[in-house]
């Protein structure tokens, strides 16, 4: 009988998943109450976490052992497509008004903060499987928001289609994405193996659903201090 893991991961994490969905902002996005500033802020924090989409692949990647070979390949084709990703976030802030080299030596807010933590602690402490809760997140909730947001936020606001290099790229990108990943979990037979990505989804679910309520009406403009 062919496993099927990425469709019960789906079921197993659905009360999560609507926490997400839930929050305020993104029934802004779709009610047509987004403001410039919120637009502004979420893509403050999508920098603030996808700056570490790479370093995390490669970390998961090195921690993976002989038997996951099958894998660390497919990191390695994650971490090529992944590259440079938040400087298209950059771009797109400054397209939207703002000084993007402030955003990008701002500080994130606590609950990004906390859901980045988790995601080197969890690839550390407990399993290099855990990041694939992370992607499961982060990429199905693109393909469910991305492009329709766009589409919203653009109308409302106004903004060029420059302004959305980010969002647009991902809803089509991370549909491919889907469907790699799909195969992928869909490998993974052991339960073990599967409790810890299924655990996991459910901790980054929570996590990216507080950064999206943590989202204020313009960029947070803390800045990291300087280094000796």
């Amino acid at each position: 009988m062919m496993n099927n893991f990425y469709n019960k991961l789906q079921e197993s994490t659905q009360s999560e998943r609507e926490y997400l969905l839930t929050a305020p902002i993104i029934n802004a996005v779709f009610s047509g109450d987004i403001q410039l500033g919120q637009y502004a802020s979420f893509l403050q924090q999508a920098f603030h976490h996808v700056k570490h989409t790479v370093p995390l692949l490669m970390a998961c990647g090195s921690k993976l052992d002989e038997s996951k070979e099958w894998l660390r390949v497919a990191v390695g084709e994650y971490i090529e497509e992944e590259t440079g990703h938040q400087e298209w976030i950059l771009n797109d802030i400054a397209a939207c008004g703002f000084d993007k080299e402030v955003v990008r030596s701002s500080r994130p807010s606590f609950e990004t903060e906390m859901m980045v933590s988790y995601a080197y602690d969890s690839i550390h402490r407990v399993s290099p499987l855990s990041f694939f809760g992370m992607v499961n997140v982060l990429e199905g909730t693109s393909i469910a928001l991305a492009d329709d947001a766009a589409s919203m936020i653009a109308n409302k606001l106004d903004l060029p289609s420059h302004a959305f290099s980010y969002l647009s790229s991902h809803g089509a990108l991370d549909i491919e994405h889907i469907e790699f990943f799909k195969g992928l979990m869909n490998k993974i037979t052991c339960p073990n193996e599967q409790a810890i990505i299924t655990h996991s989804a459910k901790c980054f679910y929570r996590l990216y659903g507080d950064m999206f309520r943590s989202l204020e009406s313009r960029p947070n403009y803390t800045h990291v201090e300087e280094a000796c």
